[in-house]
C-alpha cells in the first residue's frame, strides 16, 4: 500500500519498540499544533476531553501536525466513541479514549476504531485517504486496522483491577496510565499526586501487564525526568508536558530572568 509516512508513522515507530513524545495541546490553535509538531517531539496530541479542542479545530490541527511531517493522536471525551472514527476520518493516526474501566468499556471503544471483523467502525475515510497518494478504497480497508492506534486509559481502581481485560479486547493496541487520576482514585480522593509510589507502583504493573499481553504501554510520565526510567520499564508513548504547562513556564522563565516573579 503506497502511503505517507505521516499517516502509518505512529503505529509503525511503535512497531519497532521506540520510545516516542508527544506534545499535548488543548489550546484549539492549529498553528499551536504545529509549532509544537516542529519541536523534537514525535507527535502531537489534541486534547478534546480536557483541553478545548473540538472537531473543527482537531480538523485543521491534524493536516497542520501532517504538513510538519507528524502524527497526531486525538484524546476524545469521555464516553464519545463515534468520534472516534470521525477523527480517524480525518486523518489522526491514534486516539485516546479516557476512563476505559471495563472490557465492555474497551469493546464498545474498539468498535469504533476498527473495521469489520474486528469492528463496526462505518465507512468514510474521504480526508484521510486524501493524505495518502493514491491509495484506494481496497488499500486503505485492508491496512487501516494496523494503521491507527487505539490507546485505552487506564486511570481509575476499577480499570487497574480489569487491566488484563481491557489489554486482551482485540482492536485494543494500547493502554495510556493517566496518573493523576489515578493518584485521586488510589487515595480515594485525598489527594492528587503522581509522583507517589502507590501510582509508581501501578505503573510497574501496567507496563508489565501490557508487555505480558504485546500490547503497549503508554502514559502521562509523573515529571518529565522520569522519562528514562519509564522508558526502562516498557513505556514506549509518553507526554511530558501540556501546552498551558510550557506556556506558563515559559513566561515565569522570562519575567524571572527580567527580575520579575
Amino acid at each position: 500500500m503506497t502511503t505517507p509516512s505521516t499517516v502509518p508513522l505512529l503505529a509503525a515507530s511503535l512497531a519497532r519498540d521506540e520510545t516516542l513524545l508527544t506534545a499535548w495541546t488543548g489550546i484549539p490553535d492549529p498553528l499551536l499544533a504545529g509549532l509544537l509538531a516542529r519541536e523534537a517531539f514525535d507527535t502531537v496530541t489534541l486534547d478534546m476531553q480536557h483541553g478545548a479542542q473540538d472537531i473543527g479545530s482537531v480538523t485543521l490541527g491534524v493536516q497542520t501536525v501532517a504538513a510538519a511531517g507528524k502524527p497526531t493522536i486525538v484524546r476524545i471525551p469521555v464516553g464519545q466513541f463515534p468520534i472516534a472514527s470521525r477523527v480517524l476520518d480525518l486523518g489522526a493516526s491514534g486516539v485516546i479514549a479516557p476512563m476505559i474501566n471495563s472490557r465492555a468499556d474497551a469493546e464498545a471503544f474498539a468498535s469504533f476504531m476498527k473495521f469489520p471483523p474486528v469492528g463496526d467502525r462505518s465507512w468514510g475515510p474521504a480526508v484521510t485517504m486524501s493524505m495518502m497518494h493514491g491509495a484506494s478504497g481496497h488499500d486503505y480497508l485492508t491496512g487501516a486496522n494496523g494503521m491507527h492506534v487505539s490507546i485505552a486509559m487506564i486511570e481509575t481502581r476499577e480499570a487497574l483491577a480489569a487491566v488484563d481485560e481491557i489489554l486482551a479486547v482485540p482492536g485494543i493496541d494500547a493502554v495510556f496510565v493517566g496518573p493523576s487520576d489515578l493518584s485521586i482514585a488510589l487515595s480515594d480522593g485525598a489527594g492528587v499526586d503522581p509522583t507517589r509510589k502507590d501510582v509508581a507502583d501501578a505503573l510497574a504493573h501496567v507496563a508489565a501487564r501490557a508487555r505480558a499481553h504485546g500490547k503497549i504501554a503508554s502514559c502521562f510520565a509523573p515529571r518529565p525526568e522520569d522519562v528514562p526510567s519509564l522508558s526502562r520499564q516498557g513505556y514506549r508513548l509518553m507526554a511530558i508536558s501540556t501546552d498551558f504547562m510550557q506556556l506558563r513556564a515559559g513566561a515565569k522563565a522570562s519575567l524571572a530572568a527580567a527580575g520579575r516573579s
